[in-house]
């Protein structure tokens, strides 16, 4: 199974910004996800990329504020976070899945995760 390890996170005011960076142990080319998790609360899905990088998916919570893009060169994949607000705040998982999914059940390889802490 290819390893995944998130990085990026850290404590940033609200309205500020954060990227996020997801890199693979290796080149795997499928749909990748970008979910999130609150204390107490369900993982949900933040935002999606196909395996061309040609198409993506993003939640209405962070429509218009987050991007999500990738750099197959690199096997990398990126969550370029902005006007952050204090209910952004959670740890951030990457993981691997299928184009249209949404729901965490559908992906896999999940790597460790990044806190975010975004204050008032």
């Amino acid at each position: 199974q290819v390893q995944r390890v998130e990085s990026g996170g850290g404590l940033v005011q609200a309205g500020g910004s954060l990227r996020l960076s997801c890199a693979a142990s290796r080149r795997f080319l499928s749909t990748m996800g970008w979910f999130r998790q609150a204390p107490g609360k369900e993982r949900e899905f933040v935002a999606a990329i196909d395996w061309t990088g040609t198409n993506t998916d993003y939640a209405d919570s962070v429509k218009g504020r987050f991007t999500i893009f990738r750099d197959n060169a690199k096997n990398t994949v990126y969550l370029e976070m902005n006007s952050l607000k204090p209910e952004d705040t959670a740890v951030y998982h990457c993981a691997s899945g299928r184009w249209g999914a949404r729901s965490p059940s559908d992906y896999g390889y999940w790597g460790q995760g990044t806190q975010v802490t975004v204050s008032s």
